[in-house]
């Protein structure tokens, strides 16, 4: 079983999020810091809302946040371009018969928007929303429940993943973990070339 992550992973969509956390900060008079960046960008949807309030001391609900970000991330999810060599190495994968699934920590709704536009839904037999469990993705139970879900054992998963903290999460559990490129990411290239069973700078590499 093959799974996927999406966001920095299949589309290249981690600059929105930077944008919209430095719109979302200027709106409202705040300077944006490295650990408030790290934290948000490691977080699902309701705890990063929750944390931008805490950490900002905001009179806003983390509901509020959360629709102010959403305002400007539809039309962008809307637009959102693949990584290069993505969709056909999907394609790839379909026709040689396996099986694939989707695991991310993404917006269901923004999700769904991107798999729309590039025609991507047919290819995975289940998408599994970190943010339906409840719980963080860097979070090994994201991939054990993932596993139990699909009905497979963790050790026949291999999962593509941007983020250094979710490829640890998902080989703790057994999985193999390939590790894949993207910007937001780039100082952890070196941890995730030694510590993944993989690491690609475009899935170019693999077609």
């Amino acid at each position: 079983m093959l799974l996927f992550d999406l966001d920095g992973t299949l589309i290249d969509s981690n600059g929105i999020w930077e944008d919209i956390d430095l719109d979302f900060l200027g709106r409202h008079g705040l300077t944006p810091t490295e650990e408030y960046a790290h934290t948000v960008g490691h977080s699902i949807f309701p705890v990063a809302a929750a944390f931008t309030r805490d950490y900002y001391h905001l009179d806003m609900t983390p509901e509020a946040i959360m629709d102010e970000w959403m305002a400007g991330a539809g039309a962008a999810y809307g637009q959102v371009e693949m990584k290069p060599g993505a969709k056909a190495f999907l394609e790839r994968c379909r026709d040689h018969g396996e099986s694939m699934a989707l695991v991310t920590a993404c917006v269901p709704e923004l999700c769904r928007t991107a798999l729309r536009r590039h025609s991507l839904e047919p290819f995975f037999t289940d998408i599994i929303f970190a943010q339906e469990l409840g719980l963080e993705k860097r979070n090994p139970e994201v991939f054990r429940l993932t596993a139990e879900r699909l009905n497979v054992a963790p050790g026949d998963c291999t999962l593509y993943e941007d983020a250094p903290h979710n490829c640890t999460a998902a080989q703790s559990v057994g999985m193999k973990a390939v590790g894949v490129y993207d910007r937001f990411y780039a100082k952890f290239q070196d941890q995730m070339r030694r510590s993944c069973d993989g690491y690609i700078t475009s899935f170019l590499e693999l077609l």
